[in-house]
């Protein structure tokens, strides 16, 4: 995972930024999910990548990083998609991990 310090900040200073794109999925999941936009940017600080996914079919072949972060007590994971060569970032899906499959500190996932 050598690239993930740098993939972090890339995701971390285009969501300051604001040029951070959201997948008709991920408004419909926001919604869906009751996790609000000012969850996800506003929290950027908490970031922390899970998993790395070179080349994803959910994000239409863009690198994709799993990435966890806090909103006061509540734990999020946002997938995001890293768009490097249009300059953005764009989330594809946002949930809640659900504690039967993720372990305690919810930034590992159980082995089945």
């Amino acid at each position: 995972m050598d690239e993930q310090p740098s993939d972090l900040l890339f995701i971390q200073r285009y969501v300051r930024e604001g040029k951070l794109f959201r997948t008709y999925h991920a408004n419909i999941r926001l919604q869906q999910r009751a996790v609000s936009r000012h969850m996800v940017t506003e929290n950027v600080a908490t970031y922390e990548i899970l998993e790395h996914y070179p080349e994803s079919q959910a994000s239409r072949y863009l690198p994709s990083c799993l990435v966890y972060a806090r909103h006061e007590e509540e734990i999020i994971h946002i997938l995001f998609a890293l768009d490097k060569e249009e300059d953005n970032v764009r989330i594809i899906t946002v949930y809640r991990p659900d504690p039967s499959t993720w372990e305690a500190d919810l930034k590992r996932r159980k082995r089945p």
